[in-house]
């Protein structure tokens, strides 16, 4: 990488970290006085350059380049890429450093079909489990979602709709089924990201994430399961089409 690019991608870490609406907030609560670690912050800032593809697929940083570009030390950067690396974003090369993960169809489709049944399995915890907080914040997403979808605001779906993703598995509360989801949304993240100009009618894909997450604010087990269906089958057929055009 050129000395030229460090400081155009320094500048997006900093973007990244902000966050983009009130809701994302909300999504996201911290506990009073709680204060991330930086092997935490560090993680957060590296997981949105990679999702976002600011770290190109295919790409070999060193543990230093990474230091440089975020801000962060050399300990928290080699804590988050070995996060990273069990969420399958990097890979690490023998005294070569981390090779960025090439986006691959295929293999998005194995991620599609690991999420169906564990995605399934949150929604209808979370129709059980979530508090009327909870509930109340999924019938308010659900507004949002429409809204960005109506709007073809594919940035703020795509923000809205992962940042939802994490509240609903925290809402089902089995926090193993959670961190089972949580690489397979960051793959899926970074997938739907590079390729957001060719989702077609936001609106169909925003109204079917905002129906799920109004089943759950019913408390509507057998809603929630079919919207899963729905949305995970959409998934599948956007993933398929992208290999046929």
């Amino acid at each position: 990488m050129s000395g030229l690019e460090q400081p155009r991608l320094r500048s997006k870490v900093k973007t990244a970290e902000a966050p983009a609406t009130d809701f994302e907030l909300l999504l996201a609560p911290r506990p009073a006085g709680a204060t991330p670690s930086l092997s935490d912050q560090a993680y957060k800032a590296l997981e949105e350059l990679l999702v976002t593809a600011e770290l190109a697929p295919g790409s070999i940083w060193s543990e230093p380049a990474l230091s440089a570009l975020t801000g962060f030390g050399r300990s928290p950067i080699r804590e988050a890429l070995q996060r990273l690396t069990s969420d399958h974003l990097v890979v690490p090369l023998r005294r070569h450093g981390f090779r960025i993960t090439e986006v691959q169809v295929e293999e998005q489709l194995l991620v599609i079909e690991a999420r169906r049944e564990l995605e399934r399995l949150v929604s209808v915890f979370a129709t059980r489990r979530a508090s009327a907080s909870e509930r109340e914040t999924h019938f308010e997403v659900a507004k949002q979602l429409r809204l960005a979808g109506r709007n073809h605001d594919t940035l703020l779906y795509l923000r809205l709709h992962f940042a939802l993703k994490r509240f609903t598995a925290a809402s089902a509360r089995n926090p193993f089924v959670a961190s089972a989801l949580s690489p397979l949304h960051a793959l899926s993240r970074r997938f739907f990201y590079i390729h957001r100009d060719r989702f077609g009618d936001l609106t169909e894909i925003a109204d079917l994430h905002a129906d799920l997450a109004e089943s759950i604010g019913r408390g509507d087990e057998e809603s929630a399961s079919t919207c899963c269906d729905a949305m995970t089958g959409y998934a599948v057929e956007f993933t398929r089409r992208i290999v046929l055009e």
